[in-house]
């Protein structure tokens, strides 16, 4: 029998029916899912190019418990933290070296914004308001920038695995040591959309979009200043004004905007030639055995916090919702936290230390070439500001607290009356005055050399 012509070519087409059509979307979505989820289509960061060849150093913080060390009868060190980018995110340690200027890598850049004197003048070309000070670059903080607390600072160490067989394994920016800076940043409209897909499937689903810079660990040459057009200029640090290199012209102009920096924003890197000297509460260099020294830290070499002294103060402070119910010792910035039994180790003892030493035990894991002890000068008390009351994961920043409970409990310093205290300022001792330098880890004991008073020199 003939068949109807129309008939046969219906049927000669492929027929999928709504089953069959879920079935292939199915399938296609399993096989393409596990592509889309290790290799993500987005171009790669400036941190996956760095991971190429090399490391980042440091550990992920978790919250300390009462007492971490093994041996529940002393004080150790219980966390070391370095800040590369000053009132930017800090980078948690296991171990670190000591060098008369603090711990390596630490405050080697700030940003500070191009201050105008106020009111201007209506007639600059008067000699009288010529011999007025003109604009000047002042350091910023999270005082005035809380939003600093959420930009992250990674510090990337040379890796020799990774490197090897790298055709670039010879250029010298493999060998050198990097600081990668990020920060939250979502361009408006399409372009936003796309990045912020972006981020969710290259870090995950809590991911947002960022901005990324990375920086030299080391000092620029000159020739490297002179091509990427740096400029030496002087900047305030508290009420001291020291010249640095000026690097603004790498920033991204999305993180002013980010800050909330109206004026113009710099970043300026630390000279290692052209440190500031310390006195005041420092010992001198007859006593050190060198001249004490200091970068972008606010006034002294290194900070050391106690943590039974942070519940203490903690227990007395009145929370709300917006203050977390054990305060974060993140908030007062140390570099040094010790921690111990209170019968050992009770609150506010760090105040009358006057000379410390942290020892490594005899049967610690390490490598041995490394110093077993490091001795500081306890200088001072560290006078607060109002930081503390900067949230270090969020940026919030609290209308009064911590600051008004530091004013009330802690105006314990006939040298800085009304205003609280809590932590101690530091000055490296060295052995001799050949090699400067120490060595300190997590773990060490804590051994009190000599105790006495305390009172604070203003600047």
């Amino acid at each position: 029998m003939d068949q109807d012509p129309d008939s046969v070519l219906l049927r000669s087409g492929p027929v999928i029916d709504a089953p069959g059509l879920l079935l292939l979307i199915s399938t296609i979505t399993v096989f393409l899912l596990p592509l889309f989820i290790y290799f993500p289509p987005v171009p790669p960061s400036q941190r996956d190019a760095l991971l190429e060849t090399h490391s980042p150093i440091g550990v992920k913080h978790t919250k300390s418990k009462k007492t971490t060390t093994t041996s529940p009868s002393k004080t150790t060190i219980d966390q070391l933290w370095i800040y590369p980018v000053k009132s930017c995110k800090g980078i948690q340690l296991t171990s670190s070296k000591v060098l008369p200027y603090g711990l390596e890598f630490d405050r080697l850049y700030t940003f500070a914004q191009l201050k105008f004197p106020f009111p201007l003048s209506t007639n600059p070309s008067s000699a009288e308001d010529k011999l007025q000070p003109q604009e000047s670059w002042e350091f910023i903080t999270q005082r005035q920038f809380p939003l600093l607390a959420t930009v992250t600072v990674e510090l990337f160490s040379p890796d020799p695995v990774k490197a090897r067989g790298k055709p670039l394994y010879s250029d010298a920016s493999i060998k050198d040591s990097f600081l990668l800076i990020s920060f939250p940043w979502q361009e408006p409209g399409l372009r936003g959309v796309v990045s912020w897909v972006a981020a969710k499937l290259a870090r995950g689903r809590g991911a947002v979009p960022q901005k990324q810079l990375v920086l030299p660990v080391s000092f620029p040459s000159q020739d490297e200043i002179e091509s990427q057009g740096y400029e030496r200029e002087e900047v305030r640090i508290w009420k001291d004004v020291v010249s640095a290199l000026n690097m603004e012209k790498d920033l991204p102009r999305e993180l002013a905007l980010y800050l909330g920096v109206s004026n113009r924003l710099g970043l300026f890197r630390v000279d290692p030639g052209r440190l500031r000297e310390v006195h005041r509460c420092a010992p001198g260099r007859e006593e050190a055995g060198y001249q004490p020294m200091t970068g972008f830290q606010d006034a002294y070499p290194l900070h050391l916090l106690n943590l039974s002294s942070i519940r203490d103060f903690s227990a007395k402070i009145t929370k709300d919702e917006n203050l977390e119910q054990d305060l974060d010792a993140r908030r007062f910035r140390a570099n040094i936290i010790v921690d111990g039994p209170e019968e050992n180790n009770p609150p506010y003892d760090e105040e009358t230390w006057k000379e410390v030493c942290f020892k490594k035990s005899d049967d610690a894991e390490g490598e041995k070439s490394k110093p077993a002890a490091a001795t500081f000068h306890v200088s001072c008390r560290t006078v607060r500001c109002k930081m503390p009351n900067v949230n270090q994961d969020s940026g919030f920043r609290h209308s009064v607290e911590p600051d008004r409970s530091l004013r009330k409990l802690r105006d314990v310093d006939e040298g800085a009356r009304l205003k609280g205290c809590l932590g101690m300022q530091l000055t490296p001792l060295f052995d001799g005055e050949e090699k400067l330098e120490s060595w300190v880890e997590v773990g060490m004991s804590v051994e009190v050399g000599e105790r006495g008073g305390h009172r604070y020199i203003n600047q």
